[in-house]
């Protein structure tokens, strides 16, 4: 069996332009830097549709473009991005609040380059931080900004709190649903939830796994049209990912389908689909430094 293994992007030291980041007297971090990577989270209403399986492949994808890309595993109950990829991380995000390891030690390195942040699985004590473990936090991805293009987030599937927190601290927010009826009712009850927060946020849905084209127009056509009825809004189309039998054989191998079957139908979809995404970049605003703010500390709250 072919795996990727765990190369941890560490021996690094973390950014020493910390001295040009302050703290206010309410422990919120300043940054001097204007922009940063943009913030995509990728959630579903259930599990099953293959979320984590177009994340991993739609990271690579837009590494091949050029993008740097780290993606922060956020299912802290059964994280899985790593088993996807074969990969057996030594430490994880509770060892940067509290273990004396930094970010970029907690890192592996996955395939063409991307950069994970490894999940651990019931983190209870992230409701108990400190203030000075916040901001430890907080300045700590902010040291990503120099150096990645997307933050994505791969969420957990359903509505709990922490789910909803990294909605809405992202800029982008991509809704996979699948075709069968469960699936489409469970996206659109995570958009209505997104929506009563925040009316204006940016939600874009992915149909995963249909036969054709015209299948999975249809059920974002189904998915869009109760949007509009009863929430007086619209979503965006983001396109598709075709069904494809290669993908639980390169799964079953813990290997991405881009890489194990680079020729197969749903590997086409990936690229198409980066593709759309990075021509999507210049629509986006700038963020500043307060994005890790809101984003870490609405999350530990």
């Amino acid at each position: 069996m072919t795996s990727y293994r765990s190369n941890s992007a560490s021996g690094n030291p973390e950014s020493k332009t910390r001295g040009s980041r302050l703290s206010d007297a309410k422990g919120s971090l300043l940054q001097d830097k204007s922009q940063g990577p943009k913030i995509v989270a990728v959630t579903s209403g259930k599990g099953g549709v293959g979320k984590t399986n177009v994340v991993a492949n739609l990271s690579v994808c837009l590494s091949e473009l050029g993008k740097k890309i780290v993606v922060l595993d956020a299912d802290f109950g059964l994280a899985n991005l790593d088993v996807l990829l074969g990969l057996t991380p030594r430490y994880h995000l509770g060892h940067v609040l509290f273990g004396n390891k930094t970010l970029t030690e907690i890192m592996v390195q996955g395939p063409q380059g991307i950069r994970i942040i490894p999940a651990s699985s019931g983190l209870q004590r992230m409701a108990e931080l400190t203030l000075a473990q916040r901001n430890h936090l907080i300045e700590s991805f902010s040291c990503l900004d120099a150096d990645t293009d997307y933050f994505i987030i791969d969420t957990a599937a359903g509505i709990s709190r922490n789910v909803i927190h990294f909605l809405l601290s992202a800029q982008e927010i991509i809704v996979v649903s699948a075709p069968e009826p469960t699936a489409i009712v469970d996206a659109y009850a995570v958009i209505k939830i997104i929506l009563a927060e925040d009316h204006n946020k940016s939600i874009q849905v992915l149909i995963n796994s249909v036969e054709r084209a015209e299948e999975a127009q249809e059920v974002f056509c189904q998915i869009n049209s109760v949007v509009k009825r009863f929430l007086n809004r619209e979503v965006d189309y983001l396109g598709h990912i075709e069904r494809d039998s290669h993908v639980p054989q390169a799964v079953r191998s813990q290997m991405l389908v881009t890489h194990r079957f680079p020729n197969a139908a749903s590997s086409r979809s990936f690229r198409n689909l980066a593709r759309r995404i990075a021509q999507q970049e210049s629509s986006t605003h700038p963020v500043n430094g307060l994005v890790w703010e809101k984003l870490l500390n609405d999350w530990v709250n």
